[in-house]
Protein backbone atom coordinates (compact mmCIF):
# COMPACT_ATOMS: atom_id res chain seq x y z
CA UNK A 1 0.00 0.00 0.00
CA UNK A 2 1.14 3.53 -0.63
CA UNK A 3 -0.13 7.09 -0.45
CA UNK A 4 -0.71 8.83 -3.77
CA UNK A 5 -1.31 12.54 -4.24
CA UNK A 6 -3.88 12.48 -7.04
CA UNK A 7 -3.22 16.15 -7.84
CA UNK A 8 0.45 15.34 -8.43
CA UNK A 9 -0.41 12.33 -10.59
CA UNK A 10 -2.78 14.41 -12.73
CA UNK A 11 -0.25 17.26 -12.92
CA UNK A 12 2.56 15.08 -14.29
CA UNK A 13 0.18 13.41 -16.71
CA UNK A 14 -0.91 16.80 -18.06
CA UNK A 15 2.68 18.10 -18.11
CA UNK A 16 3.65 15.22 -20.41
CA UNK A 17 1.18 16.60 -22.96
CA UNK A 18 2.06 20.27 -22.36
CA UNK A 19 4.13 22.16 -24.88
CA UNK A 20 6.93 24.40 -23.64
CA UNK A 21 8.02 25.50 -27.10
CA UNK A 22 7.07 29.11 -26.31
CA UNK A 23 9.42 29.12 -23.30
CA UNK A 24 12.96 30.42 -23.37
CA UNK A 25 14.06 27.13 -21.86
CA UNK A 26 12.79 23.55 -21.96
CA UNK A 27 15.23 22.04 -19.44
CA UNK A 28 14.38 19.65 -16.60
CA UNK A 29 14.92 22.39 -13.98
CA UNK A 30 12.33 24.66 -15.60
CA UNK A 31 9.84 21.78 -15.92
CA UNK A 32 10.28 20.91 -12.24
CA UNK A 33 9.93 24.58 -11.28
CA UNK A 34 6.60 24.66 -13.16
CA UNK A 35 5.47 21.51 -11.34
CA UNK A 36 6.54 22.83 -7.92
CA UNK A 37 4.78 26.17 -8.35
CA UNK A 38 1.59 24.55 -9.59
CA UNK A 39 1.52 21.89 -6.85
CA UNK A 40 2.12 24.51 -4.15
CA UNK A 41 -1.05 26.26 -5.32
CA UNK A 42 -3.20 23.11 -5.37
CA UNK A 43 -4.68 21.38 -2.33
CA UNK A 44 -3.24 17.91 -1.84
CA UNK A 45 -5.61 15.08 -2.61
CA UNK A 46 -4.24 11.85 -1.15
CA UNK A 47 -5.64 8.35 -1.61
CA UNK A 48 -4.39 4.96 -0.50
CA UNK A 49 -3.44 2.74 -3.40
CA UNK A 50 -1.91 -0.67 -3.82
CA UNK A 51 1.44 -0.74 -5.58
CA UNK A 52 0.91 -0.45 -9.34
CA UNK A 53 -2.80 0.37 -9.08
CA UNK A 54 -3.99 3.15 -11.37
CA UNK A 55 -5.93 5.91 -9.62
CA UNK A 56 -9.25 6.08 -11.43
CA UNK A 57 -11.37 8.51 -9.45
CA UNK A 58 -10.18 11.86 -10.76
CA UNK A 59 -12.78 14.61 -10.91
CA UNK A 60 -13.06 16.86 -13.93
CA UNK A 61 -12.78 19.84 -11.57
CA UNK A 62 -9.39 18.62 -10.35
CA UNK A 63 -8.19 18.32 -13.95
CA UNK A 64 -9.37 21.88 -14.68
CA UNK A 65 -7.74 23.22 -11.51
CA UNK A 66 -4.46 21.48 -12.30
CA UNK A 67 -4.43 22.84 -15.86
CA UNK A 68 -5.13 26.36 -14.62
CA UNK A 69 -2.25 26.20 -12.14
CA UNK A 70 0.06 24.68 -14.76
CA UNK A 71 -0.71 27.52 -17.16
CA UNK A 72 -0.03 30.16 -14.48
CA UNK A 73 3.19 28.46 -13.35
CA UNK A 74 4.38 28.08 -16.95
CA UNK A 75 3.96 31.82 -17.53
CA UNK A 76 6.00 32.59 -14.40
CA UNK A 77 8.84 30.21 -15.16
CA UNK A 78 8.97 30.89 -18.89
CA UNK A 79 9.04 34.61 -18.23
CA UNK A 80 11.89 34.38 -15.74
CA UNK A 81 13.73 31.05 -15.44
CA UNK A 82 15.59 30.43 -12.18
CA UNK A 83 18.96 29.90 -13.79
CA UNK A 84 21.37 31.77 -16.02
CA UNK A 85 21.59 29.23 -18.84
CA UNK A 86 18.52 30.58 -20.66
Amino acid sequence: MRLVNVAETVLFSQMAKMSTKDCKCDCERCKLDIAAIALNNLPPSYVVSTEGEVVRSVSNQLKVDVQRELDLAKKKVCGKPHHERC
